[in-house]
């Protein structure tokens, strides 16, 4: 009896120790998310596009506990526009922000499901804004320009689950162009 119970044991302690991970050492994941929210030109009016971003992240380093760093990079879009009119006076301008980033996240696998990856990480970026300014008065003016250009640092937090071996969903909550993304993730 001493031995079955043993065996038990050992069985359930390998099982649960073995059982493969969503983020390892070498796992590429590729992600394109819709975002809401944000703080890029907070404007009252107008209307504005979703953020759109895509991501790739690459397993660089095991930690020594249970868990993975990660190494990837980030690009994202968001536009505003706002349009008036007084009488016979009308006029459009526009903003469009774009995010490029360097980030590095930590992928919690103590959670031992090869199906669910939790991570928390940083990213630099170069925030670019580009502004568009037209109107019908009596000069026809056109004026254009990058205002705001700089650099960014941020902290993000997010959960994927796969639905497939390869495909999933993921959530992702902090900065980029929006404050939350949901969206579609493929694992390689």
């Amino acid at each position: 009896m001493k031995k079955l119970a043993l065996v038990l044991l050992a069985t359930a302690l390998y099982a649960t120790t073995t059982q493969a991970q969503f983020f390892e050492k070498g796992t590429n994941v590729i992600s394109a998310g819709v975002g809401l929210g944000g703080h890029f030109g907070s404007f009252t009016y107008g209307s504005q596009t979703p953020g759109i971003s895509v991501q790739y992240e690459k397993g660089i380093w095991e930690t020594g506990g249970p868990g993975v760093i990660s190494l990837g990079g980030y690009a994202g879009v968001k536009s505003y526009k706002n349009s008036g009119s007084a009488g016979s006076y009308h006029y459009t301008e526009k903003w469009n922000y774009t995010v490029i980033g360097v980030r590095s996240a930590y992928h919690y696998n103590g959670i031992n499901n090869e199906k669910f990856d939790v991570y928390g990480g940083l990213m630099l970026s170069y925030n670019i804004l580009s502004y568009k300014f037209s109107d019908n008065g009596t000069s026809s003016t056109y004026r254009a320009g990058s205002y705001g250009n700089a650099l960014g640092f941020s902290a993000y937090v997010g959960g994927r689950y796969l639905f497939t071996n390869n495909i999933g969903a993921f959530a992702e909550l902090g900065y980029g162009v929006s404050y939350l993304t949901l969206g579609l993730a493929l694992k390689f």
